[in-house]
């Protein structure tokens, strides 16, 4: 037993302890009844039930006896951990976290909407969120400018107060962020990558890059990135991909996997993927190892929708399900310390769920170029538990 699973089981211990001692006390504040439990934190895959106390796991086998406070009848629909988004855009109102919330995600990061002149706002929206909520500080001090692009003017890449950001909202910061496409970085993008790496040393954190259609060629970018670190939008296409003119990915992608860069979808909505791309690379074996959405208080207009959409996006290309969630649940975990105890369900863990429906039947999916592909499955949300509590429906 390591030490997580040991702090796990006292947790859930202490809490039925307490439980056993009330007078016809329920012996569960909440189950989750007969759902396609999935957590591949653990490797659980069966039907089931998921049982939780005082706002942790207390149990989860194939057939819970005890009654409960409150039961969710989740028959029929797959019970997950909670989701983690990690490229979204919801600090930038107060209004995005809820929101978030009711599609299952109940950790979200803020991908760089703000820099070192306005990411305090950003934060205290953080702070304030119904779930947890981290950010990353964009290497540019004016945060993203669409569609002009913030760092055109190299001067905005400053370090010291990239710096700054970080330190006084230590408790929140989770990484740098470096947008560099062309169309925001133009021939700075490595410089300001130097410059991102620089800001995030001090204080141990990964910096995450926005790359497609960049100025530089990728193999010169990845040579910049160090273990921890992710590439967003992985299947962006265009000049200087991931892809040489042949359609062959280049070496350099699978070098930097195997010395622990990170591979993120990051969905979005322009020139970030296209379908021809997706097919080409993974078929060549490149497949996400983290599912994000890009996502703002406008996604479900767009081809994002929400996070479950974007993770049925690559059940069509056949990946399997426990992996599908994985890469939106176990798999962020492990790349920020912030969610060291999220993204699993096992006993003690906090009591963050996410109950979706796998739907059969004829769904259109979007590229960001409106190419359309027709998958047979789609995840919906269905439900949110958050810390214990069902999430009412909005």
């Amino acid at each position: 037993m390591n030490r997580r699973q040991f702090l796990y089981a006292g947790a859930a211990a202490a809490a039925l302890l307490g439980r056993t001692r009330g007078a016809r006390a329920a012996a569960y504040d909440l189950i989750i009844k007969g759902g396609r439990i999935i957590d591949s934190s653990t490797g659980f895959d069966a039907v089931g039930d998921v049982a939780i106390v005082r706002g942790v796991i207390a149990a989860v086998a194939t057939d819970i006896q005890g009654d409960a406070s409150e039961t969710i009848d989740a028959h029929g629909r797959i019970v997950a951990p909670g989701l983690i988004d990690i490229h979204t855009h919801a600090g930038r109102s107060k209004e995005g976290p809820p929101m978030c919330l009711q599609d299952g995600v109940t950790c979200w990061i803020d991908a760089g909407s703000g820099g070192a002149d306005n990411v305090d706002q950003v934060a205290a929206v953080a702070r304030g969120a119904p779930q947890m909520g981290r950010i990353l500080v964009n290497i540019a001090r004016t945060g993203v400018i669409a569609p002009e692009g913030e760092l055109h003017d190299i001067n905005s890449a400053n370090v010291a107060l990239a710096q700054g950001a970080i330190a006084r909202n230590r408790d929140v910061v989770v990484g740098v962020k470096a947008r560099l496409s062309n169309n925001v970085a133009g021939a700075n993008d490595l410089e300001a990558l130097r410059r991102a790496q620089e800001a995030a040393a001090p204080f141990g954190l990964p910096v995450m890059i926005h790359v497609g259609q960049n100025y530089s060629p990728l193999r010169s970018i990845l040579a910049l990135l160090k273990r921890g670190d992710i590439v967003t939008h992985m299947y962006a296409p265009g000049m200087n991909g991931i892809l040489d003119d042949k359609g062959v990915l280049i070496p350099e992608v699978m070098a930097a996997r195997r010395r622990g860069v990170l591979f993120d979808f990051g969905n979005g909505v322009a020139d970030h993927f296209d379908w021809d791309t997706v097919e080409k690379a993974t078929r060549q074996g490149l497949w996400p190892d983290t599912f994000s959405t890009d996502w703002n208080t406008q996604s479900k207009t767009s081809g994002v929708v929400d996070l479950p959409n974007v993770m049925s996006k690559f059940i069509m290309y056949g990946m399997p399900l426990s992996q599908i969630i994985a890469c939106a649940t176990v798999n962020p975990a492990r790349i920020f310390a912030s969610f060291d105890d999220r993204g699993t369900l096992n006993i003690g863990a906090p009591a963050d769920v996410a109950i979706m429906e796998l739907r059969e039947g004829s769904f259109e999916f979007l590229d960001n170029y409106k190419g359309v592909r027709t998958g047979k499955q789609r995840l919906f949300p269905a439900g949110t538990v958050l810390a214990g509590k069902r999430v009412a429906h909005a």
